[in-house]
């Protein structure tokens, strides 16, 4: 039994938009350079089936070279990159506690946990119908295909974490905060508000300024109230992918939040 981690661009968003492209060409072809109508609507409808077609191919294109990237299987495989990478920053001591806001597939707090075999973690995520093949027991049929027992996965949610403060030893999380509308900073310290005194947190997301303002001016701000070494570590300079990438795949701006509590 091998994991199943899936596709961070989910097939069935790459086949819809494949559709929608086919869709739109068949409109093209049908309206806009046969004889059933004429004149100005033909117009029209050549303009419009046309731009429709050209952005659906865009887009598909995209999509499907997305997913090649991100492929556990395929060559780049920058998902095991990214989830090995942001798993390096996790150490907890023997009998700690470890949590993975938005967990997925479970890949991330799967690789904590067998990197940390003494401690034990916990995923949750809402697992919402934009990521539909997610949920709970894939999670665990990964945990126990990796052969990781120190492992639970529940629902929950990032704006408010159902658990005490200072409860866990480190958090981790990877691409979910920018997912969701709002004061993405105001999540990020719910998130690390369940952090003990000296806990560890890596926390890898889009940083970008449109998606959360001013992050320096947040990372002093944890400074500044007694959090030590905090840093941004950009990921798009070749630690996680190269700046071409980041680009193309509109990841610019992706970075780890890491330091001590």
């Amino acid at each position: 039994m091998k994991p199943d981690y899936k596709n961070w661009m989910p097939k069935g968003m790459v086949l819809s938009a494949l559709i929608a492209a086919a869709v739109f060409l068949l409109l093209f072809v049908v309206f806009g350079l046969t004889g059933i109508v004429s004149g100005t609507l033909k117009t029209v409808l050549f303009t419009v089936f046309l731009i429709g077609t050209c952005i659906g191919l865009c887009v598909s294109v995209w999509m499907v070279l997305m997913y090649r990237a991100f492929s556990y299987r395929g060559k780049r495989q920058m998902s095991r990159k990214i989830i090995e990478g942001v798993a390096g920053y996790i150490r907890i001591p023997e009998g700690g506690r470890g949590l993975d806001v938005g967990c997925g597939s479970g890949a991330l707090v799967i690789a904590c946990a067998k990197r940390n075999p003494k401690a034990s973690f916990v995923g949750i995520d809402r697992w919402g119908k934009e990521y539909a093949s997610y949920n709970k027991p894939l999670c665990e049929d990964n945990a126990k295909a990796e052969g990781v027992r120190n492992v639970t996965f529940a629902a929950g949610n990032a704006v408010k974490l159902d658990f005490p403060d200072e409860y866990f030893d480190a958090v981790m999380s990877n691409y979910v905060y920018h997912n969701i509308p709002g004061d993405r900073k105001k999540y990020l310290l719910e998130t690390l508000r369940t952090l003990k005194k000296g806990g560890t947190f890596a926390i890898h997301d889009i940083f970008s300024k449109s998606k959360y303002g001013d992050m320096q001016g947040f990372v002093k701000a944890l400074k500044d109230a007694g959090y030590e070494r905090v840093e941004l570590v950009p990921t798009t300079d070749g630690l996680f992918m190269s700046r071409w990438e980041a680009t193309w795949m509109a990841l610019s701006g992706s970075a780890v939040l890491v330091g001590r509590k």
